[in-house]
């Protein structure tokens, strides 16, 4: 486990694990850049979110990507409001093992999607580490093509044609439930619009894109892909909008 990773599970166990106002003290750099909607920016003001915790919330794990000095969390808090919320957090962390950096966007979770799988479910552990590179070229050039170019005649030398697993709720397995979807989000004035491409965080078979755009109103796209064979099988995503403020000046990128 690289020593990236390593700060941030234990430094997520000790803060939202066990609740720990002074984790902060043991894991929180003194220049602490949030771009988070929920907290104002440095280590005191995630004191205080900590410590206002309610009781019964804990954090569900699912995934996590290390790439460099950049984590990538995904899963689910339960407790920060009456339903649970489905996360992509990623953390930056310093050459002195400290977290330095935070982004994140939650969603509402869904109990009844499209294709059946739930927003997080599915494989769960990196495989492949020596594909990292060749895995995280063919996601960015499909996103400066597919996504920000919007040139969807090159689609199937991106996505399988026989696998491609979704956890979008609204959106049914295949090609043809990305299809479907977009259709219906277009006629609810919805286009998936993806102006900049922010992160390309990869390890082995699994690349984290962090993307703004629009969709209908300006929106964060986090968007989760599992490559396997050359080719995406599976996609995880939130698409959060844009507050007109942010308790903060860093903005959500």
């Amino acid at each position: 486990m690289s020593n990236a990773k390593n700060t941030v599970l234990t430094a997520a166990g000790e803060l939202f694990g066990r609740q720990d106002p002074s984790a902060v003290d043991r894991w929180v750099a003194a220049d602490y850049t949030q771009h988070s909607t929920l907290a104002a920016d440095g280590p005191e003001a995630l004191r205080q979110l900590v410590a206002g915790l309610p009781e019964g919330f804990r954090y569900e794990g699912a995934r996590v990507i290390a790439d460099g000095d950049l984590v990538a969390l995904h899963g689910t808090y339960h407790g920060f409001g009456p339903d649970p919320l489905v996360a992509f957090d990623v953390f930056r962390v310093d050459a002195g093992d400290k977290l330095t950096e935070h982004w994140d966007a939650l969603t509402p979770m869904v109990t009844a999607t499209a294709s059946g799988r739930s927003q997080t479910d599915g494989p769960l552990d990196v495989t492949t580490p020596e594909e990292t590179e060749a895995n995280r070229a063919l996601v960015a050039e499909f996103a400066q093509k597919v996504l920000v170019g919007a040139d969807y005649s090159v689609l199937t030398d991106y996505i399988s044609t026989e696998t491609y697993h979704q956890h979008n709720p609204e959106a049914a397995d295949g090609l043809d439930g990305f299809g479907a979807a977009a259709a219906k989000w277009a006629e609810q004035g919805k286009n998936l619009v993806y102006k900049t491409v922010h992160k390309v965080i990869a390890e082995g078979d699994f690349v984290l894109l962090q993307s703004e755009g629009e969709f209908g109103v300006p929106v964060a796209y986090y968007d989760l892909f599992r490559v396997q064979g050359g080719k995406i099988v599976e996609h995880w995503d939130i698409i959060t909008p844009i507050p007109a403020e942010l308790p903060h000046d860093n903005g959500l990128f």
